[in-house]
């Protein structure tokens, strides 16, 4: 298997209950994390936690909303979906190194089980890839230079 490519043999096959569902769930994902960056960058549709926005290009926090905002839209969209879906899994990563875990090891009493889910919600969708219901299904595959298609 290589991260950038899907590879027939990753995951459930097309049109199964589990490529379904590995599809809604990538879309449930995806779209919770692009709202959060949305909330962390403007406010919307509601206040972040704290109350206020992230100042621009301050490190973490305005990154941090530009990753889950930019990175969790294509991932609910389908497209990039493992490269996408592993920097929003790293990004987790660091929200619990480098913010939780000071105030303890378990997530439960360090406010980090969210990034955790996230964290480790994404690395998934990264391995096994997107599922069903993908943008990059819409595509024509002659547009595709590696395609089959292209190659004759």
């Amino acid at each position: 298997m290589h991260l950038l490519t899907t590879d027939a043999n990753t995951g459930p096959a097309a049109g199964s209950p589990g490529s379904i569902v590995l599809g809604l769930f990538r879309i449930l994902v995806g779209l919770s994390f692009a709202i959060h960056g949305m909330s962390t960058l403007f406010a919307k549709p509601v206040a972040p936690h704290g109350g206020q926005v992230a100042a621009f290009a301050s490190w973490p926090n305005w990154w941090a909303g530009v990753i889950e905002l930019v990175a969790g839209g294509l991932v609910t969209l389908g497209l990039g979906t493992r490269i996408a879906a592993l920097l929003c899994s790293g990004s987790m990563a660091y929200a619990f190194l480098f913010v939780h875990l000071k105030h303890g090891i378990l997530p439960i009493e360090n406010g980090g089980e969210t990034a955790v889910l996230f964290c480790w919600s994404f690395f998934l969708i990264a391995v096994i890839g997107p599922g069903a219901f993908t943008v990059h299904t819409l595509i024509p595959r002659a547009r595709h230079p590696h395609s089959t298609a292209a190659r004759r």
